[in-house]
């Protein structure tokens, strides 16, 4: 029995859950029934590329040059008529979209080439309240337009669907949740000394670490990062702050660690690929993110054992558990999420609890192997419905890199 193609159009390959998720999902889906392939933009960014990550796990690889991060009418013409005439030839049974430019002209060029299963994930809304509102309406419309040949979209979160419906985008039907989720044994199981591991980055050993992963980008809202550390340290003058990752922003936030006296006391070590080991020498995680899909880094620092604080946005609000596995905090109140952490950081008992109420979250709601069965089963399910029929002793095609 020959497998089912299924094709992952992403719109850039950078670091980022979106992009993680669709590499774990093609690297874990089970050979014998599906051969997965990513389609994506030539882009990359300050935030650290992945195309590398998915040539170095094997998994096929297409880059079309039109499909850029940016609106631009003729390359977004020119991106979905190369990917039209793509599925026309190649034939997948599947098309699975992620990220909000892909996810409208993938889905658009799949319709157009009678690709029999159309999937879209949603790893958040492109549509966002810090958006012009003409832009908000626009990718609002354009879901709108493209939600009644899409099969199914599945959300991150339940918050995502229910934000999702009430701007009018298809019907609850349509949607199915489930979490982007990691490789549990990863971070759960991380093995290294933590001393170590702050002395190699600079910082004191003996010193608490308050910190975080993610982008210097405005969602990721970096700026809050350093204006909650200037007030933990009036408080807690020994803590130190923490910041992996790399972003447009960075200078920006340098400039404002310099003139809060942060200089000694906040370090930005850059894009890193030992992330288990970068959670692990921190004692608090904190996430000052302005919206969010579901983002992977919290299971992350949860499977970790770390108490998290963190904006009340999105679907973060379905995985932290306010005065359980961490605090939630709304938007720009830098004094409310220095006070929490303040307080995490004066009771031990308590960071241990909400470290371990974390990892019990993790465990139970966020293992990457059990969100692939899961997309299985939604294909299995979606190609019955569609009825198509796996067609028997077909030879792999071959698979073009570039189109």
């Amino acid at each position: 029995m020959a497998v089912i193609k299924v094709f992952h159009p992403i719109t850039r390959l950078v670091l980022g859950g979106a992009q993680q998720n669709t590499i774990d999902t093609c690297a874990l889906l089970d050979k014998t029934r599906f051969d997965a392939r990513i389609i994506a933009g030539p882009e990359t960014g300050p935030e650290g590329e992945l195309i590398t990550t998915v040539r170095q796990r094997g998994i096929p690889l297409t880059i079309i040059q039109e499909l850029v991060f940016r609106p631009d009418p003729v390359k977004d013409f020119k991106a979905l008529a190369k990917l039209r005439s793509f599925f026309a030839r190649e034939k997948p049974a599947i098309v699975h979209t992620h990220s909000s430019k892909a996810g409208i002209v993938g889905r658009w060029a799949a319709r157009l080439a009678r690709v029999p299963v159309i999937v879209h994930t949603v790893h958040g809304w492109g549509h966002h309240p810090y958006q012009h509102v003409l832009m908000r309406n626009l990718y609002k419309f354009l879901e709108r337009c493209t939600v009644p040949f899409t099969d199914k979209l599945i959300v991150v979160s339940r918050l995502n669907a229910d934000k999702g419906l009430a701007d009018g985008i298809g019907t609850a039907d349509k949607y199915v949740t489930i979490h982007s989720s990691i490789n549990l044994q990863e971070f759960m199981e991380v093995s290294c000394d933590a001393a170590e591991v702050k002395k190699s980055l600079g910082m004191d050993p003996s010193r608490p670490v308050v910190g975080t992963v993610g982008r210097f980008t405005p969602q990721k809202n970096p700026r809050d990062f350093v204006r909650v550390a200037a007030l933990v340290r009036t408080q807690v003058p020994e803590a130190q702050f923490l910041f992996v990752g790399d972003g447009g922003m960075r200078n920006e936030c340098e400039q404002l660690r310099a003139e809060l006296g942060l200089e000694n006391a906040m370090f930005f070590p850059g894009m890193r690929e030992d992330v288990p080991q970068m959670l692990r020498c921190m004692d608090v995680f904190i996430l000052t993110s302005l919206w969010e899909g579901l983002p992977r880094v919290i299971p992350q620092a949860m499977a970790v054992g770390l108490p998290v604080v963190a904006n009340a946005v999105d679907g973060v609000c379905e995985v932290v558990r306010d005065g359980d596995n961490g605090f939630l905090i709304k938007p720009h109140e830098v004094q409310t999420m220095a006070e929490s952490i303040v307080r995490l950081l004066g009771d031990p008992d308590l960071r241990h609890r909400m470290g371990e109420q974390g990892r019990k979250t993790a465990q139970q709601e966020f293992s990457v192997t059990e969100m692939v069965k899961q997309i299985e089963a939604l294909y299995e399910e979606l190609l019955i419905k569609n009825g198509v029929a796996r067609p028997e002793g077909l030879e792999p095609p071959t698979f073009r890199s570039e189109v």
